[in-house]
């Protein structure tokens, strides 16, 4: 009924005590997640909206079992944020952070992948599963279910904002998500659109996965390439913002970090082409989404 998240997952966040942290905090505990402990160095003692804080990670997992982590520190900052994760143990990680430096995003994904952990993000706005009330992050904000309802479609998007936008289509179609998650639109990411449908392939309630995308990278031609390899995946509807972009000037500077187009790489048109051929449903307007939608699940 979901992926990454769901009742058992124990919640730290590391730099709770920060403005954000401390906002996403409260949505998240009323919400209904298990956020368990947070951590800030030379804060410990202290609670958050009644969570108790700790000066280290290792002691809040001894405390509290802690298996998922989202965190909230500066950019300069995140690497050791992740290396304490992975040291104790933790296999998932939210990475809402935006501007990490490359070199340290290189790092941690390899540092990550040799412990067998997943890292969802740099510039992700979370992931939430509504069948189990549990999400990590900003995703819904202080009201999650004006958007995010049970239901049979996961969700990978790219953008933040559009997460949100592509769910409150879903639910106007009449149905809901199983996970949504918001991946990040860093040109380095821990999780692609590729490994996300690889899980929700694995989850029994997912009947149709739902991708948005954008300029820049070669997700999308990875993702085509996976769905055209195998005929037996689960049906997947995308759509991939940014087309205007085509009819920029060369030069000019949009959106995500990652949102490069040189020659034909990068291009919202090209990438639709691509999965369309590899067998994907591709929708131009959020209404034609719905209307995919509507004809898969209906």
């Amino acid at each position: 009924m979901s992926i990454l998240l769901n009742n058992d997952s124990r919640i730290a966040i590391q730099g709770i005590t920060g403005r954000e942290a401390s906002m996403v905090t409260r949505h998240t505990l009323a919400y209904g997640s298990s956020i368990m402990a947070g951590v800030r160095p030379g804060k410990g003692g202290q609670t958050v909206e009644g969570v108790p804080v700790y000066d280290t990670l290792a002691t809040a997992c001894q405390e509290h079992g802690i298996n998922t982590t989202i965190i909230y520190v500066p950019p300069a900052a995140v690497y050791d944020a992740v290396a304490e994760a992975v040291h104790n143990g933790i296999r998932l990680i939210n990475i809402p952070t935006e501007n990490v430096p490359q070199h340290d995003t290189i790092k941690l994904m390899a540092l990550a992948r040799s412990a067998g952990a997943r890292i969802v993000g740099p510039n992700s706005l979370g992931i939430i599963s509504p069948h189990h009330r549990a999400k990590l992050g900003a995703i819904g904000g202080d009201n999650p279910d004006k958007c995010f309802v049970p239901g049979p479609v996961g969700l990978i998007s790219r953008s933040g904002g559009m997460t949100a936008e592509v769910a409150w289509t879903v639910k106007q179609a009449g149905y809901g998500v199983s996970t949504a998650v918001s991946i990040g639109g860093d040109a380095l990411i821990g999780s692609s659109p590729r490994d996300l449908m690889e899980l929700f392939q694995a989850d029994d309630e997912t009947k149709l996965v739902v991708y948005f995308g954008e300029p820049g990278t070669t997700f999308e031609e990875d993702l085509a390439d996976y769905v055209s390899a195998d005929k037996e995946l689960k049906p997947l509807l995308c759509m991939v913002g940014g087309r205007f972009t085509e009819q920029m000037p060369e030069g000019t500077v949009f959106g995500h970090a990652a949102s490069l187009i040189s020659a034909n790489a990068g291009r919202p048109s090209v990438k639709m082409r691509r999965l369309k051929e590899a067998g994907a449903m591709v929708a131009v307007t959020l209404d034609e989404m719905a209307a995919h939608v509507q004809a898969v699940l209906d």
